[in-house]
């Protein structure tokens, strides 16, 4: 193992600190096997955390807890739809300033691996592109394609403003970038990956630049003469042979995604991983000297409409859960489980004589199930409707310049035809109405996009109402990732024509017209408010058991989706966003209705699948 050497006030090469926080301009290089910073050698011992993810308020909070597991290094992708919402509109505030999470992380004495990649993958919404980008039905992402290559350009200027001074021959604390990310997964064009390499250059990250990839995927994805780095591989010698043979035989060598833990999907048993296996792995690769990055040291939560969905040539569509809990060291809420404090005993085996760990932070807040939530008020989808779009077929979410949420199709059955009635290319998941009354539900999990129609009256009202259930993330079918009824709706074969579609963002819950509760009859769609209030704010977990499908607001704050069949059976509400006083709850249900309260537990439900 290499020794490790400590070096000026606040910093240690492969070891750890319990001083200040970093201050000097160092350099950082390649050696033939390590990591050099300032010259010495340097051991990354990394946790992967998104900004995204994490309530601002805590992103300190969480960096205290991956220094004292005994992390040197954080490393985080930047997502391209959390900053340009909107073409040509950039948000870098809030929960979207990556910049202060870089300069808190330096603060608290930690490096950072920025992989600012306009594709993260990382269970997030289209891989981490715009859905506008979908609005141009030729475009190709990921590709030498004009149109997308001067989105991707004009975007990572904004990036660089944000970050190029805060890498670490400028005095900041970024030590190296990743240009693309998995590349290797998806094509093989070296043109295009250089591509990459300029814009990168262009937007002033003028520091070392990587790439990763899968084992079998490093041929197509690194690029001649920038380090490659290997995800998913931590047998230290298969490790070593990989990077010397696409890197000139030399390393430095780095495991750019390591998993102790997995990500969940809706209908399928919870992930997890074995502690002491995993703590056995780390041991092995620090030994060998190896820098290595945990994804993910803590998951945190995909919230908002961001999750995405991954789907091949051989598996089915299969949507993400809002939680990304991930079985990771530090869970959903930020707590040390005991994963965390195994992986802590073995990094301390290699410490340099004479160091030691910082103290584990005592958690400000407990966890705490609050007083039930009694509905005042629901607000029938159907009964706030607003303004239609009007237009012979059916449209796309992306033709109606809306990118997340639900559209309501609604068309007249002028007769009374019997038979067949299917969506072709149904993107994600409707439930059918005839008359206000709900007849189906549809799938693209399941590949449910038909049902049986029979004995209806002339003039009958269909109406559909269809949810982005989160774009492709990862695979094949990432370029083809419009939303809502994408092709057609036919009835024995003859297209409906006809329609007028009502949009339905869901940005805010606000503009809704609410009415006490009482008998909604037939069971439609409704947003169920209700207020509570508090002394003082603490982490909660809403109980989602007896509700359909469907997201909460709690006080604006999107808190993400719930879906009955699992695993995830609840929400993780942050005390960050609760306050002293009243606080409103508003939970949407597509499926159930009839709601009169909410419960909450002091406790996550993540590992209960219901049988569909």
């Amino acid at each position: 193992m290499l020794k490790r050497i400590l070096i000026y006030c606040t910093l240690f090469f492969g070891g750890f600190i319990t001083a200040k926080a970093q201050t000097a301009e160092h350099t950082f290089a390649l050696g033939d096997s390590t990591f050099l910073l300032d010259g010495k050698p340097l051991q990354m011992i990394s946790g992967e955390m998104h900004y995204t993810r994490i309530p601002r308020e805590y992103w300190r909070e969480r960096m205290k807890m991956a220094k004292a597991m005994g992390l040197n290094t954080v490393a985080t992708y930047v997502f391209w739809n959390a900053h340009e919402p909107v073409q040509g509109k950039y948000d870098f505030t809030g929960n979207n300033d990556i910049a202060e999470f870089v300069r808190i992380a330096k603060e608290e004495g930690l490096w950072v691996v920025m992989r600012p990649s306009p594709y993260v993958c990382a269970e997030w919404e289209f891989g981490g592109y715009p859905w506008w980008l979908l609005k141009d039905k030729n475009l190709k992402v990921r590709s030498k394609d004009p149109a997308f290559i001067n989105a991707y350009r004009n975007y990572m200027m904004e990036v660089g403003k944000q970050l190029a001074q805060l890498q670490v021959n400028h005095g900041g604390n970024i030590l190296m970038v990743q240009i693309e990310n998995e590349y290797g997964s998806f094509s093989n064009d070296k043109e295009y990956l250089a591509q990459n390499e300029k814009i990168f250059r262009e937007a002033g990250f003028d520091g070392l630049l990587f790439t990763c990839d899968g084992p079998g995927q490093m041929p197509a994805g690194y690029l001649p003469g920038f380090l490659p780095a290997v995800n998913g591989e931590d047998n230290p010698a298969k490790v070593k042979a990989l990077i010397n043979k696409y890197h000139n035989g030399k390393g430095p060598y780095y495991i750019a995604e390591w998993y102790p833990g997995w990500f969940d999907s809706w209908g399928k048993p919870h992930s997890g991983s074995n502690a002491d296996e995993d703590a056995k792995k780390l041991d092995e690769v620090l030994s060998a000297g190896i820098s290595i990055n945990m994804y993910m040291f803590h998951g945190g939560t995909t919230r908002d409409f961001m999750n995405g969905a991954n789907m091949s040539r051989t598996e089915a569509y299969a949507p993400q859960t809002s939680s990304y809990d991930y079985d990771a060291p530090l869970d959903e809420a930020g707590n040390p489980t005991p994963k965390y404090f195994k992986f802590r005993d073995i990094i301390a085996k290699h410490l340099p004589a004479g160091e030691r760990l910082p103290d584990v932070p005592e958690k400000k807040r407990r966890t705490f199930g609050l007083e039930v939530v009694k509905f005042t008020g629901v607000a029938n989808l159907f009964s706030n409707l607003g303004t239609p779009v009007e237009s012979e077929k059916p449209l796309s979410f992306e033709d109606l310049d809306q990118g997340y949420g639900f559209v309501l199709y609604r068309t007249t059955l002028a007769n009374a035809a019997s038979g067949l009635l299917k969506i072709k290319e149904l993107r994600d998941y409707a439930t059918v109405y005839l008359n206000g009354k709900r007849i189906s539900v549809l799938d693209r999990r399941l590949k449910l996009d038909s049902l049986q129609l029979n004995n209806q009256t002339p003039n009958s009202i269909l109406d559909i109402l269809v949810e982005n259930n989160g774009r492709i993330n990862y695979g094949p079918y990432l370029t083809d990732n419009r939303q809502g009824i994408t092709d057609n709706v036919t009835l024995n074969g003859q297209e409906l024509l006809g329609w007028k579609m009502y949009k339905f963002p869901f940005i805010t819950t606000g503009g809704f017209k609410y009415l006490p509760q009482q008998n909604e009859g037939e069971l439609q769609p409704a947003l169920y408010r209700g207020t509570f209030s508090l002394r003082g704010v603490v982490d909660t977990y809403l109980d989602m058991k007896g509700f359909g499908k469907g997201f909460v607001f709690i006080n604006g704050h999107n808190l993400g989706k719930y879906w009955e069949i699992g695993p995830q059976q609840t929400l993780y509400v942050p005390a960050a966003w609760l306050k002293k006083g009243v606080n409103e709850v508003v939970v949407f249900d597509q499926l159930k209705g009839g709601h009169t309260e909410l419960s909450t537990f002091d406790h996550p439900v993540l590992n209960q699948v219901v049988k569909e």
